[in-house]
């Protein structure tokens, strides 16, 4: 028998009010600013770990990998959980992990209970991107989506940015272990705040009707554009990875610029980004070409990093181009969403949202064991130059997934039931 499905924001006729979608504009973006918090509990303490604990940097790594190897592979799995029972229990089950886990990592007495943290911190980061655009795509009105996906990134960035005050200002203050009971107080918190407007993060669910073959929810992996998708991903994240974890290294083995001015110039670059992502979610909303919009943008972002790794260009210069960098693929990031949700057969976002943005985990377990060993021989130059190409090679992708996007009408699944 099936059940009424309830009115959701986007259903055809109704009048949905600016007020309506920013509530669940800013309900998605706290909660993807919380993710990208959660990502740096550990990294950001790796000095203190090696002092406390005598770790290397070979362990610590191993955190990282741990971290992003069950985020993505549980961002992948965690896409068809939300298409079968909803994404709001995960939305607050990702939550309280990641609550859990700055607990345990107040109480941490060595290695082991690290990694334990790491494993909690992976499985709780992975349901973000798949909930966060699911409840997006189901309750933002169609008009609005540009400025939604455009306020999803820009506050994941001021997530990456709040965490290293947050960690160094309360560690100084009260000692590090406080700092993570402050950090576990503030995931509750949010999720406190989620639950009281637990209305506006619902989401409907799909099911497989009786006269479908069985496996017929796996039915999306076998289009192409998925996969594309998915590249895409990989590819612009390898180049995200470079600068995160190495570009304060090679502006000081490059241009002799101190740490604290690379280290400027790395917020500078995120600034940049959000300010991007900003402006982009405006050409979202307008442009009827995601694909190209995203094309030109990481084009323009490639230019701008490889010119930094010719050398040709001096130390200031050198910062300013590369800062540039993030406004470039900031300005991408929003027609970027937008070009994955055209690509996204009905019924099927959370798997596929899950899947392609797997592809952004992969890409981060990737890029530092590859151009970790560009590093380590010297070679900063050409560090930046891969990372440029791998870039430039996201243009072509987007490309592709735009010439394979198929017209909505051809791209759906049964209505949905609950």
């Amino acid at each position: 028998m099936t059940a009424t499905t309830p009115s959701l924001p986007t259903d055809p006729g109704q009048i949905v009010t600016w007020q309506q979608d920013a509530g669940v504009i800013g309900l998605v973006s706290l909660a993807h600013a919380s993710s990208h918090f959660g990502q740096l509990i550990l990294p950001l303490l790796f000095p203190v770990f090696i002092h406390e604990f005598g770790l290397n940097y070979s362990e610590l790594g191993l955190l990282m990998t741990v971290f992003f190897v069950i985020s993505g592979l549980g961002q992948a799995f965690s896409g068809f959980v939300v298409d079968r029972i909803g994404a709001r229990p995960l939305l607050f089950g990702s939550m309280a992990l990641f609550g859990v886990a700055c607990l345990l990592a107040s109480f941490a007495t060595g290695y082991g209970t690290l990694l334990c943290v790491a494993a909690l911190a992976g499985a709780a980061n992975a349901p973000f991107h798949p909930v966060g655009f699911t409840i997006m795509n189901q309750r933002v009105s169609a008009p609005r989506l540009g400025y939604a996906y455009s306020a999803h990134g820009l506050t994941g960035n001021l997530g990456w940015a709040i965490a290293p005050v947050f960690f160094a200002g309360l560690g100084v203050l009260l000692g590090w272990r406080q700092a993570y009971l402050a950090a576990a107080v503030l995931f509750l918190v949010v999720l406190l705040v989620l639950i009281w407007h637990r209305s506006r993060v619902h989401t409907t669910v799909w099911v497989r009707h009786s006269d479908q073959p069985k496996g017929h929810h796996l039915a999306f992996m076998r289009l192409p554009v998925v996969w594309w998708c998915f590249a895409f991903f990989f590819l612009s994240t390898m180049t995200l990875a470079v600068i995160q974890s190495f570009a304060v290294s090679i502006l000081k083995e490059m241009h002799g610029i101190s740490f604290e001015a690379a280290t400027v110039t790395i917020t500078a670059y995120m600034l940049c980004g959000a300010l991007g992502m900003f402006i982009g979610g405006y050409i979202a909303a307008r442009a009827a070409s995601s694909d190209r919009v995203v094309a030109i943008a990481m084009a323009c972002g490639a230019a701008l990093l490889a010119l930094c790794g010719t050398g040709w260009l001096g130390a200031n210069a050198t910062m300013v181009f590369l800062a540039s960098t993030g406004f470039a693929m900031g300005i991408g990031s929003p027609s970027r969403d937008m070009m994955i949700k055209k690509a996204t057969p009905q019924g099927a976002t959370g798997r596929v949202y899950g899947l392609v943005y797997s592809g952004l985990d992969s890409g981060f377990a990737v890029s530092p064991l590859l151009f970790g060993v560009f590093m380590d021989r010297g070679w900063y130059a050409a560090t930046l130059v891969g990372a440029a190409l791998a870039l430039g090679l996201s243009v072509l992708v987007a490309l592709g997934v735009g010439q394979r996007t198929a017209p909505r009408h051809q791209r759906t699944v049964p209505p949905p039931r609950l």
